[in-house]
């Protein structure tokens, strides 16, 4: 479905519809949380924001400034024309009861860019963009990739990728250590402000990034939660509570109840999290930019575990090969039997199914597309779109462990 935006009927597809009323609503939601902003400064990006909606609804669905900032407490859906299915949009909010912008937001906001960044240069979809600024930049992966890949050297591609799954965030000497080009090293900037508390931070016991930080009042006493951003590493137990400090210094965190373990199958790629972080000074320190630490930390964790449990297994492994065209590419010592893997976190499962349909399949030749164990339930809807290319799906556990059987050794 397309809906007109101006007097020329110009039009806009639904897909383009809902990434500029997130892009729009997100933007709106930073300014409203933003620390040190002043009012004027708010009130025009709400406005700018409001225009931004109001173009994407068209003139035949008007809304009023009020509703609109009304609306950015609620369902995102609210912000839609009639007409728009929401997708993912449907029960999504761009600010959470601490009045902080959600992950889902960030996330889905980010997954749209990337499938609209995708389509552009695929040229399907040169009527749908105009007018987005934003996708007349390259996307911050894509300037990283290029960074790491330029002198051509599978290693140093390697190193540098490795470097950016293990360090995302670190004092100012750790990471001026790292194998990073200079363009690259501009990506790491301040602790985010979020992030803080007395001029200390915490890091994530499983991505290692700045975990975020929120005070609120129980039972009359103001109490502090530590819990990492991705929603799914603060559900597997990097989730703690702190008494905040009022005269500078840090306060210990304490771990949360935390779910059991997994079964056996899921244990083998289950992230250690007994060790407490320990409070780090925001002063020189620094953490990557969110975007590059979502799209490349996080999935590289798993990426890098199963490399690692494989090859302990005597599997043959390759990360990134040929300066990424997939991700790992996984031998059976001693036969020609191999697995071309690329691996996947989006929130949005309907996104990455988009994209994978925009591509035709994988663009680098992958054979199979791995999620992590907790986005399970993407499974069946990603199985759907990708066996029209001839691509499989599984969970990175289930993958492990059908790798393992064929190899003749034990997963579990």
């Amino acid at each position: 479905m397309t809906h007109a935006v101006d007097d020329d009927a110009r039009t806009l597809s639904d897909l383009h519809v809902r990434y500029l009323v997130t892009k729009a609503a997100l933007h709106a939601a930073k300014a409203l949380t933003a620390a040190g902003w002043k009012p004027e400064r708010r009130l025009e990006t709400l406005m700018e924001c409001h225009g931004i909606v109001l173009a994407a609804r068209g003139p035949g669905s008007p809304l009023p400034f009020g509703w609109f900032r009304q609306a950015l407490s609620g369902d995102l859906a609210q912000l839609l024309p009639e007409g728009v299915e929401p997708v993912d949009l449907k029960g999504l909010l761009v600010m959470d009861q601490d009045g902080q912008v959600t992950e889902d937001a960030f996330d889905l906001d980010f997954e749209q860019r990337m499938l609209l960044h995708t389509l552009r240069k695929l040229d399907r979809s040169s009527d749908m963009l105009a007018g987005v600024r934003e996708l007349r930049e390259e996307v911050e992966q894509e300037t990283v990739y290029l960074a790491l890949s330029k002198q051509g050297v599978q290693s140093v591609y390697e190193n540098g990728r490795a470097d950016l799954i293990r360090y995302p965030s670190g004092s100012t000497d750790e990471l001026a250590d790292l194998r990073l080009p200079p363009t690259v090293v501009e990506f790491y900037t301040d602790i985010p402000y979020a992030s803080i508390h007395q001029g200390w931070w915490y890091e994530c016991p499983i991505c290692r990034w700045p975990m975020r930080l929120a005070l609120a009042k129980s039972a009359g006493a103001l109490v502090g939660s530590a819990r990492c951003w991705h929603t799914p590493h603060a559900d597997m137990g990097a989730s703690y509570l702190f008494r905040p400090s009022d005269d500078g210094s840090a306060a210990e965190l304490l771990p949360e109840p935390r779910p059991d373990r997994p079964a056996t199958r899921e244990a083998v790629l289950f992230p250690d999290i007994d060790v407490v972080p320990q409070p780090m000074p925001a002063e020189n320190h620094k953490a990557l930019a969110r975007g590059i630490w979502r799209y490349t930390t996080v999935p590289g964790i798993p990426e890098l575990a199963l490399r690692d449990r494989l090859v302990e297994r005597g599997l043959k492994v390759n990360l990134w090969p040929a300066l990424d065209a997939y991700d790992l590419k996984v031998t059976i010592p001693g036969t020609k039997t191999s697995f071309k893997v690329d691996v996947k976190d989006y929130t949005s499962a309907t996104t990455l199914a988009s994209l994978i349909h925009a591509q035709e399949g994988d663009r680098g030749g992958a054979e199979w597309l791995v999620v992590p164990d907790y986005r399970a339930g993407q499974v069946p809807l990603l199985s759907e779109v990708c066996q029209k290319y001839d691509m499989k799906v599984a969970t990175a556990s289930a993958f492990g462990e059908l790798v393992c059987k064929q190899a003749g050794v034990r997963w579990a």
